[in-house]
């Protein structure tokens, strides 16, 4: 990292842009969008001069070491050629159809996720892959290092480059918060024995909750399982991704009287005990498994400043006794992610654990702060982020995006999932480790979990 002496005027580093641009981890967003017609890649530098350099000026800096070891963001002069790639010699040459090109797919972006960014140049690139898949006519990637911003920045930046298919002069919609967080319930009678408890329980769940959230980034871990290897070293992962209809989730939510998010949440952790059943038939499916749910703390319209704001949030992956290995109960799991998630927001461990490490790095170092998190990371047994996209299809100059998705680079976990709402469609992505987990029997588990859930539900009066 370049170091310089006068940095007067250099906008500081986010404290999680330290941690996540670091020696013990190098993070980084993909964000992947699906084209339905052919790409045509001759206007691509000026777009990126033009619309996507403006955004915000951390797309044209570097980060530099200034005095006293503060990091700073430097304005450089950006050459775009060396930013964006057109790796058509990636792919097979010939007749290869649409699906033998899905899997070359999968192996350039598992590459370029371990691939480092060079330090002399801004923290951003853009991939353009013109080789038809089974989904689109062509792809492009854009790989945006973390410490640029938080998934919302980011995502937003993203959706600043793209435009409303339908009326290109009409500003992209969100789906409303409540949407996804507010469940049908009816708390008009509610007793005193409830008015008392939810006077007590936050005070409660903050000492429970930053308690566990301590001892699972130090001395406790997850058992080693089908989902969790406890590897110390950052391994290549594959990318496969599964498709839900966001109405017959509101369905499903609708008769459980529970969030949407509950419902994704459930679905995924059945999907997981099923996993590690057809994985493993000997697999201890009441395992002490964590999923580490990592929620940005700046909405789609927020008003607030870029940064780098985000917030773990740990949640146990419900156990199935051995004498249900049918999964007679599907609905449990989403009725548990429901009861386990409405705690943990009464809760402020998680404000408690950000003041945490604030005083770490204060006390210490980035570099320490950064070693806590990759621990926390590496103790669970799986990541989950969850960004709301738009809901209407857009367009990036003049090329309609059918499809949207995004993974995370740099993490040291076996298995995280990803989930993008886009156009009335919720796009899951698996991002497993390669040749320890298999991301197509996972993403195979996933539907029938949730096919599973929509049917019991569905039997409910």
């Amino acid at each position: 990292m370049e170091l310089i002496k006068e940095d007067d005027g250099l906008e500081p580093v986010s404290p999680t842009g330290e941690y996540f641009n670091s020696k013990v981890m190098s993070v980084s967003v993909l964000g992947i969008l699906e084209s339905e017609i052919p790409i045509d890649d001759s206007q691509a530098t000026a777009l990126i001069k033009d619309v996507f350099l403006p955004i915000n000026p951390r797309f044209s800096s570097i980060m530099v070491m200034g005095k006293k070891g503060a990091r700073k963001w430097k304005k450089v002069e950006v050459n775009v050629e060396n930013h964006v790639h057109v790796p058509s010699f990636s792919f097979p040459k010939g007749s290869s159809s649409p699906s033998e090109n899905d899997s070359f797919l999968k192996s350039y972006i598992s590459q370029i996720a371990m691939q480092p960014f060079p330090q002399g140049q801004p923290l951003w690139e853009i991939h353009i892959i013109k080789c038809p898949t089974s989904e689109a006519q062509g792809t492009i990637i854009f790989k945006l290092h973390h410490a640029l911003g938080d998934g919302y920045s980011l995502v937003g930046a993203l959706l600043s480059c793209l435009q409303r298919a339908d009326n290109p002069s009409l500003p992209i919609t969100f789906p409303s918060v409540s949407n996804f967080s507010s469940a049908n319930k009816d708390d008009r009678n509610i007793g005193l024995r409830k008015v008392v408890s939810r006077c007590f329980s936050p005070l409660v769940n903050t000492v429970k909750d930053f308690g566990w959230s301590v001892l699972q980034s130090t001395c406790v871990e997850d058992d080693l399982s089908p989902i969790r290897c406890g590897s110390e070293s950052f391994q290549p992962f594959l990318v496969s991704t599964v498709t839900f209809s966001l109405d017959r989730i509101k369905e499903i939510k609708s008769r459980l009287r529970v969030t949407v998010n509950d419902v994704i949440m459930g679905t995924i952790f059945l999907a997981t005990r099923m996993y590690m059943q057809r994985a493993s038939t000997n697999s201890n499916l009441s395992s002490n498994s964590t999923a580490l749910s990592v929620r940005d703390m700046v909405r789609p319209n927020s008003e607030s400043p870029w940064g780098n704001n985000f917030a773990f949030l740990h949640v146990p992956i419900p156990k199935v006794k051995p004498s249900d290995s049918q999964f007679s109960d599907p609905l449990k799991f989403v009725h548990e992610a429901h009861e386990v998630i409405k705690r943990k927001r009464s809760s402020f461990g998680v404000i408690l654990t950000g003041k945490l490490l604030g005083i770490m790095k204060k006390c210490r170092n980035a570099e320490a702060v950064a070693k806590h998190i990759s621990r926390t990371l590496r103790n669970s047994s799986m990541v989950i982020s969850n960004v709301m996209g738009p809901v209407e299809k857009l367009s990036l100059a003049n090329h309609p995006v059918k499809g949207m998705y995004y993974t995370v680079a740099g993490t040291p976990e076996s298995l995280r999932i990803t989930i993008f709402s886009y156009a009335g469609n919720l796009r899951v992505a698996v991002g497993a480790e390669q040749g320890f987990i298999d991301s197509e029997l996972y993403t195979r588990s996933l539907l029938d979990a949730f096919d599973t859930i929509l049917r019991d539900a569905c039997r409910k009066q």
